[in-house]
C-alpha cells in the first residue's frame, strides 16, 4: 500500500488518508454565515476522497475577519450552518476540521473575485485593526491600534469560545491559525511585534499568546480530538522569524498538548523573496518533522499537486499528512484520480460508481 493512502490515527480519529484539504478562503459569507454555497465547496471535496476536509480560516470575531466575506465563528447562530457541513462532511467519510482564526493588522477588506480593498472606515464597512505593535501592514493599509493586556486576554477567550462552537458544530479537528501574517504571527514576529511588556521582547514573550491561546482552548476542546497549529516556519526574513525559531516553538506547542504542527511560511511582511515552486516548503516541514520525530504529526503543504509527488514527501520522512490546495481547487476528485495512479483502489461515491469502471 501506498503511504499516501494509509490511515493514520490521530488521538480519537481516523484519517482514511494523508490527504487533507488545505484551509482556503472563500469569501463567501455575509457576517460570517456559511451558505449552501460553503456546503456544496467543502461536501464536494469530501466526495472526492480527502482523509480530512478542513473549513477556510473561520474568525473568532467579526473584527478579527481578513475581509467582509470570511466565514465566521463568533456568534452561537453560525453554528446551525457549520454543522450541516461538518456532519456532511464526515458523512462522505472524510474528518471534519476547521480553522480559527483572527486577521489582526491584515484585515479589514473587501474581496470580490481577484479584486480586493482595504476599507479604511465603518461608515465603508470595516473596522479598526487589533495588532501586538502599532505598525501597518502596508502604506495602503490602517495603522492598528496596538493591542492592550485586557484585550489579550479577551482575544484568548474568544478562541475558547469559537472552539466550544466548533465542537458543537461536530468538528472533530480544529487548528489555531498562527501563520501568514495573521495576528498570532504578528505577537511571534520580531518584525511586527515592537511591545516591551511581558509579550514582547524575547522569544518567550512573544510565544506566550499563542500559548495561552492553546491553553484556553484546551479548556473547552477534548482531550481525545486533536489540535494543530499552522505556523509560517520563516518569515524569509534574516531580521526575522526563522527555522530555528519554529524548532523551538514547536516543541514548546507539543509539550503544551497540541498535536499537529500545520507548516507554511511567509506573510508577516510584503516584499521579501520567497522561492515558491513544486514543494517549496516542504523542507521547512522536513526539519520540523527531524526535531520533533514521532512527538508530533507534521504536515506539508505549498504547491504540491500530484501523488508521486506527496508520496515521494511521505516516503522520505518529510511530513506525515500532505494539505492540498489549489489541486482540489482545481479538481476536488483529485483524490481518486491519485488513487488510481499509486496502484490503489478506487472507492468513489456510489452514485459516481458507473464512471469509474
Amino acid at each position: 500500500m501506498s503511504i499516501l493512502f494509509s490511515p493514520i490515527n490521530i488521538k480519537s480519529i481516523t484519517l482514511k488518508n494523508r490527504i487533507v484539504t488545505s484551509p482556503m478562503c472563500m469569501y463567501s459569507s455575509e457576517d460570517g454565515f456559511a451558505t449552501d454555497w460553503h456546503l456544496v465547496h467543502y461536501g464536494t471535496r469530501a466526495m472526492g476522497g480527502a482523509g480530512a476536509v478542513m473549513l477556510e480560516a473561520s474568525a473568532v470575531r467579526a473584527d478579527g475577519r481578513i475581509s467582509v466575506g470570511d466565514l465566521g465563528i463568533y456568534k452561537d447562530g453560525h453554528v446551525e450552518g457549520l454543522s450541516r457541513i461538518a456532519k456532511f462532511i464526515k458523512d462522505n467519510g472524510a474528518v471534519p476540521a476547521i480553522q480559527l482564526a483572527h486577521a489582526g493588522r491584515k484585515g479589514s477588506t473587501w474581496v470580490a473575485g481577484d479584486q480586493s480593498k482595504t476599507l479604511h472606515t465603518e461608515a465603508e464597512g470595516g473596522w479598526t485593526l487589533l495588532a501586538p505593535s502599532p505598525i501597518a501592514f502596508s502604506s495602503h493599509m490602517p495603522t492598528p491600534r496596538e493591542m492592550t493586556i485586557e484585550d489579550i486576554q479577551q482575544l484568548q477567550q474568544d478562541f475558547k469560545v469559537a472552539a466550544k462552537r466548533a465542537l458543537q458544530a461536530g468538528f472533530e479537528w480544529i487548528e489555531i491559525h498562527s501563520a501568514h501574517g495573521y495576528l498570532i504571527n504578528e505577537f511571534l514576529s520580531p518584525l511586527s511585534n515592537k511591545r516591551n511588556d511581558s509579550y514582547g521582547g524575547s522569544i518567550e514573550n512573544r510565544a506566550k499568546f499563542l500559548l495561552e491561546i492553546v491553553s484556553a482552548v484546551q479548556e473547552e476542546w477534548p482531550a481525545d480530538l486533536p489540535i494543530s497549529v499552522r505556523i509560517s516556519a520563516t518569515d524569509w526574513s534574516d531580521e526575522g522569524w526563522t527555522i530555528e525559531d519554529s524548532k523551538w516553538l514547536t516543541a514548546k506547542l507539543i509539550e503544551a498538548g497540541v498535536d499537529i504542527i500545520d507548516v507554511s511560511s511567509g506573510g508577516v511582511i510584503g516584499g521579501v523573496h520567497i522561492p515558491v515552486g513544486p514543494s517549496y516548503q516542504v523542507p521547512l516541514a522536513s526539519a520540523l518533522k527531524q526535531s520533533l520525530g514521532n512527538t508530533a504529526v507534521v504536515s506539508a503543504v505549498g504547491m504540491i499537486t500530484n501523488a508521486q509527488q506527496a508520496e515521494t514527501i511521505l516516503l522520505n520522512g518529510d511530513a506525515d499528512l500532505v494539505f492540498f490546495a489549489r489541486e482540489l481547487l482545481r479538481n476536488p476528485y483529485f483524490p481518486l484520480a491519485a488513487a488510481a495512479e499509486l496502484g490503489e483502489e478506487v472507492n468513489p461515491p456510489v452514485q459516481y460508481k458507473r464512471a469509474f469502471i
